[in-house]
């Protein structure tokens, strides 16, 4: 995935901003909160991207090849991996693992500033 797409891929997702911070990072957020980072990586590479996983799906992705725990957010007991390369992970399994992050953080948000941005909201009716 270059940057471009990453960036693109990201946008997609509703009530997503973007800023890019850290010594040149895309840094992409909901409710003002981090759910993906990307960049640092060779232009020949595939765009390194960080994000948040689950409990089981770090245990998982911890340490395969082309993945490792986030520098600095893993360090301090935060469940969060790095993509360095493709090599076990290909772009739309990113994809997926950029949308449980985005899933994960907006869960994060509290629930007025969910219901302003629209969103974990749930009905109470069956049929709708």
């Amino acid at each position: 995935m270059t940057l471009d797409e990453y960036n693109a891929f990201c946008a997609s997702l509703p009530h997503s901003t973007h800023v890019v911070q850290w010594g040149g990072a895309h840094v992409w957020k909901v409710g003002g909160k981090v759910f993906a980072v990307g960049g640092w990586t060779d232009k020949n590479m595939p765009t390194g991207v960080t994000f948040k996983v689950s409990e089981i799906a770090y245990e998982i992705w911890h340490t395969k090849p082309g993945c490792r725990p986030a520098p600095y957010l893993a360090s301090r007991g935060l469940k969060w991996i790095q993509r360095i390369t493709d090599e076990s992970m290909d772009d739309e399994t990113l994809k997926d693992f950029l949308r449980e992050s985005y899933r994960l953080i907006s869960w994060k948000l509290n629930k007025k500033l969910q219901r302003e941005l629209g969103l974990n909201q749930q009905s109470n009716n069956l049929n709708d």
